[in-house]
């Protein structure tokens, strides 16, 4: 096991705020739809505050919290795919060929036309293209700790997430562009690609050069301090962002109180989808359940915070799009650890001669 690797693996323990994720999510709920309807003012004066289509205020929240969970990846683990490239082959596969085109299917299907009686008729594209944007992008923070809780391989983890990170920065704007096209969804190419710069390249390159230079000066010990430091403004950052999300959803919520519950059967659908077809295809290839079982989890988890940041860019606080990247927010932990639960549960029968 490499250095960094051991690393990751102590950093990973499923924490108090990541077990509780759902609830403090549903507290943001309450709050942002209470706080938006006694004080409507102060949101909508943060939701004015755009420079060149960006919310700046949304954007300040969205780097506090991508940038400490890139800063947890290693570019240099990337000279171990060759060493697990069954399992590389079938994650990527999964990320970036199934996984996007299976959510939009999903969408279609469940949004566009079974629930459409039952959702507001004008955000219908918009809650499609949410869903999109969630699925574009594998996870980054998260995985380690599903990692951790599945017994996965830190090295296979570690490099895996580089290589995604790696393939998001070239891949996630035509992929998104290509669904929301084929959706009948107007793209607008320029907010697109200034997303991906803010959200992706930008925190991506300041996350690396801050973690040479913090290895540079003190080693792991001093990156594990600094990331230590980090968390709980990451993860202020996020509640803070949910509770301007629903001051501004407030309204449509308790309008179509159902909406939520809806959009997220297609998540849920595709979660248990995408995990099931990494984890078969590693049996079916030969990789060991160590492998497996963070392809899985990598295969079916999402980068969620760029999806909130890529969604308010593009269509707005107030848009279905945003509403659909939170849903995601909100089913996350519980509908990873009980993949975590399938993937450990069945090792005997993943280890049984094939």
């Amino acid at each position: 096991m490499t250095e960094h690797a051991a690393t990751a693996r102590k950093q990973s323990p499923l924490g108090l705020f990541e077990r509780y994720l759902s609830v403090w999510v549903a507290l943001c709920i309450v709050a942002g739809i209470g706080l938006g309807s006694v004080m409507p003012a102060p949101f909508h004066l943060l939701g004015g505050l755009n420079l060149a289509k960006v919310n700046l205020p949304v954007a300040a929240l969205i780097w506090l919290m991508i940038v400490p969970m890139l800063l947890r990846v290693d570019f240099g683990a990337l000279d171990q795919v060759a060493r697990h490239w069954r399992g590389m082959a079938v994650t990527v596969g999964v990320n970036w060929l199934i996984k996007p085109f299976s959510m939009a299917v999903l969408g279609w299907i469940f949004i566009g036309w079974l629930f459409r009686p039952y959702l507001p008729a004008g955000q219908i594209d918009s809650y499609i293209a949410g869903l999109i944007l969630l699925a574009a992008a594998p996870c980054t923070a998260m995985v380690f700790v599903w990692s951790n809780l599945s017994g996965g391989e830190p090295n296979f983890t570690l490099s895996q997430v580089a290589l995604n990170d790696a393939i998001m920065v070239v891949a996630f704007a035509p992929i998104v562009g290509l669904l929301l096209g084929l959706s009948a969804i107007t793209v607008p190419w320029d907010t697109l690609l200034l997303s991906v710069v803010l959200y992706i390249v930008v925190p991506v390159l300041v996350a690396q050069i801050w973690r040479r230079a913090l290895l540079h000066t003190g080693g792991d010990v001093a990156l594990a301090r600094v990331l230590k430091a980090l968390h709980p403004v990451s993860l202020a950052a996020l509640l803070a962002t949910l509770v301007l999300l629903f001051g501004f959803q407030g309204e449509q919520i308790l309008a179509q109180p159902l909406v939520i519950l809806l959009l997220a059967v297609p998540i849920v659908i595709q979660v248990y989808l995408n995990a099931g077809i990494a984890y078969l295809l590693n049996r079916q290839c030969g990789s060991a359940h160590n492998v497996a079982g963070p392809s899985a989890l990598i295969g079916a988890s999402n980068f969620f915070e760029l999806a909130v940041a890529a969604a308010i860019s593009l269509f707005g606080f107030q848009s279905g799009a945003a509403l659909a990247t939170v849903v995601g927010v909100l089913v996350e932990v519980p509908v990873m650890l009980s993949v975590v639960r399938i993937v450990t549960g069945t090792r005997g029968w993943y280890e049984a001669k094939r």
